[in-house]
């Protein structure tokens, strides 16, 4: 059986993706949870959620975590050379063939991948590649997987968006030209809840910061 890592997030996206690859039960062996840090924030990339935060989904998964740390700032070129260097000490080394993503139509980005990964021999995989989001974001919700909207791009939607809760009534108020995901940028999410989970993850939503043009809801471990 192919060993595989999920490229994760700590959002509904990654989230919903990793659940599809599970329902490949004689194809795939998810390994773990492969994820960037930003050492000095000690943070997740993008997202800005807390280390425990992390560990707490991947405890409750009982999913190994491969985490890449990364400088703030970081050039591309950087990020490139860490993440080569990242993937071919520990992820090619530990015979892991496959990373998945939780992307969903944006096809540079879906390139950008491939061509990245197939000069270190990894197949990277899409489970929810093209499926309809609005659709899609009502079957998250339907299915049980519970989101706290982590941070918002102030360009694209109001900040009062950040710290909600991903539900209906959040997709309902979006605004018509935001995509139901956020796979624009939009916004960003920490699932607390899950099926995938052994117990829902307690979290408390704290300060809100705002930076570099972004508002970031601060997510507090409850236990």
């Amino acid at each position: 059986m192919n060993k595989a890592l999920m490229s994760w997030s700590t959002g509904k996206d990654s989230a919903y993706a990793l659940h599809q690859l599970k329902q490949l039960k004689n194809e795939f062996d998810v390994v773990g949870l492969f994820t960037t840090l930003t050492a000095s924030f000690d943070r997740t990339s993008i997202h800005g959620v807390r280390r425990k935060l992390l560990e707490a989904q991947a405890k409750r998964m009982n999913l190994s975590l491969f985490i890449l740390e990364i400088p703030y700032p970081c050039s591309n070129e950087g990020y490139e050379s860490l993440m080569k260097d990242f993937l071919v000490t520990r992820v090619v080394s530990a015979h892991i063939s496959h990373i998945a993503f939780g992307d969903l139509f944006l096809e540079d980005i879906r390139r950008y991948r491939e061509t990245k990964l197939s000069s270190i021999s990894i197949q990277p995989l899409f489970p929810l590649w093209q499926q309809k989001t609005k659709s899609l974001a009502h079957e998250m919700i339907d299915q049980g997987f519970k989101a706290i909207i982590t941070c918002v791009d102030s360009k694209k939607i109001n900040d009062s968006f950040v710290g909600r809760v991903f539900d209906k009534d959040f997709i309902q108020d979006l605004p018509s030209d935001i995509d139901p995901c956020g796979e624009n940028g939009e916004f960003h999410s920490f699932i607390y809840d899950a099926p995938l989970f052994a117990s829902p993850i307690p979290v408390l939503v704290g300060e809100t910061v705002k930076r570099d043009g972004f508002v970031f809801a601060d997510l507090l471990l409850n236990e």
